[in-house]
């Protein structure tokens, strides 16, 4: 299975992914592209901008409802 295929089930789960999380879970190193292949499927991805603790931004995607 793809790395995409298993990206957008987990989305479809109501799973929120970050660039870690799919690294983690996927070993997906480039979860932008991924989102973009998502989103070129006529999903709907909504992001945020997390800052963590320790002042780094980074972003979470999640497919819209």
């Amino acid at each position: 299975m793809s790395q995409t295929t298993e990206i957008l089930k987990a989305l479809k789960r109501g799973r929120k992914l970050t660039q870690l999380d799919a690294l983690a879970d996927f070993g997906c190193f480039r979860l932008g592209a991924r989102i973009l292949e998502i989103s070129d499927m006529d999903y709907k991805i909504l992001k945020k901008t997390i800052k963590s603790s320790n002042g780094k931004h980074f972003t979470q995607y999640r497919l819209a409802k």
